[in-house]
């Protein structure tokens, strides 16, 4: 889970319904030095130094201004991830490209906390992408 904290509220909700869904997350957050009283990390390099992590990372979640997107596409393709999910609407053409450049399956278009979230107005969204065939 990589955003922050201090300029939007979308990395801490999606950090904790991912905790609450018992997903193993790690927080890197510029923003915060704490998510919840779990360790955030700065950046990828604090976060690479750590021993407990795991040897293979699966997904990330971006939760960033769209003027950051594309570089951490690209930070995340070199570090072996290879499926990220970009908050509606800060998904770029140049994030697109580079994940395509490095085969990174990407999901975009939605908030990644109307699956994680079942009270208000996440699940008046999901309703509505269950209507509209989007879900």
């Amino acid at each position: 889970m990589i955003g922050n904290s201090a300029q939007m509220p979308f990395p801490r909700l999606t950090y904790l319904g991912l905790k609450a869904n018992q997903k193993t997350v790690f927080a890197i957050d510029p923003g915060s030095g704490l998510t919840e009283g779990d360790r955030a990390f700065a950046d990828l390099k604090s976060f690479s130094g750590i021993s407990d992590r795991p040897e293979k990372i699966d997904a990330a979640i971006l939760e960033l201004p769209n003027s950051e997107t594309a570089q951490w596409v690209s930070l995340l393709a070199d570090f072996g991830v290879k499926k990220v999910w970009i908050h509606q609407d800060t998904e770029t053409p140049q994030a697109l490209q580079a994940a395509k450049e490095r085969d990174v399956e990407v999901f975009t278009g939605t908030c990644a906390v109307m699956y994680l979230n079942s009270s208000f107005p996440h699940s008046f969204h999901r309703c509505i992408m269950k209507m509209t065939r989007r879900y």
